[in-house]
């Protein structure tokens, strides 16, 4: 009876292994394939997680740096206010300047020819010695109808320990001209303008106006009501004898 039994088990078993395997035929692989499909859906399933998550990631790292909001930048405008500063340029004679260097080699006045020149500063109102003038003077044109010339000019203006501004553009010997203020440093760092160059007398006694933006308030020393220019004028005594009532701190000599 028991073998009986044992016979009709392992019968059944047989058969339903026989009936796995033709509905895997029917289907069109065998079962090792079934595994192996079964296998590469889990390894599809895991990529396709995969890219998506690293999608999420690749677009909140976008988002996080080109998406940031922008912030304004903090910085300190320039001020636009424009500030008139008069200073008067004098050459008294006592600095060997100017030098004229014949480049040309010609007799007269003529494109090539340079003159390096340094001189004095005053104040526009003639109380205070500031410092001086450096710079050269390239000529460009002999303008003889007029009695003058052309030059190019690159030079600086020095006050003592308030700094320097330095200006550059055309030099006209028989007229008034401007120039462009194109820098400068000390309380002068960031300036920029114009200036206006009068002619009193050439070549010992100018008259400038500087229009300068971009800069602090100016000390009051270096302001006051300027002297109307004339050939006539002369710096004060205490001005002219550098006397420490008579000069701005450290004024450059």
């Amino acid at each position: 009876m028991a073998s009986a039994t044992f016979v009709k088990a392992t019968f059944s078993s047989l058969k339903l292994q026989t009936t796995e395997s033709q509905s895997h035929k029917q289907l069109g692989f065998t079962h090792s394939e079934a595994f192996a499909t079964t296998q590469n859906q889990k390894l599809s399933s895991a990529t396709n997680n995969q890219t998506l998550c690293s999608s999420r990631r690749y677009n909140s790292t976008k988002a996080f740096f080109f998406n940031k909001p922008k912030t304004p930048t903090e910085s300190t405008p320039k001020p636009i206010k424009v500030q008139e500063l008069n200073v008067y340029e004098i050459n008294e004679r006592d600095r060997g300047s100017p030098a004229v260097l014949k480049l040309s080699q010609k007799q007269q006045n003529s494109l090539g020819d340079l003159v390096p020149f340094t001189n004095k500063l005053y104040t526009g109102d003639l109380q205070r010695r500031l410092g001086i003038t450096a710079g050269l003077c390239v000529l460009i044109q002999h303008v003889p109808e007029k009695k003058g010339d052309r030059y190019e000019a690159i030079y600086s203006f020095y006050f003592g320990d308030y700094g320097h501004i330095s200006v550059q553009g055309s030099y006209l010997t028989y007229q008034d001209t401007y120039l462009a203020v194109t820098g400068g440093s000390g309380i002068f760092e960031g300036v920029y303008g114009q200036v206006k160059l009068h002619q009193i007398v050439f070549p010992f006694k100018l008259f400038y106006t500087f229009y300068l933006k971009g800069i602090a308030d100016l000390p009051a020393e270096l302001l006051g009501t300027p002297v109307p220019p004339s050939p006539a004028v002369e710096p004060a005594p205490a001005a002219k004898a550098t006397e420490p009532q008579g000069t701005i701190p450290n004024f450059t000599n």
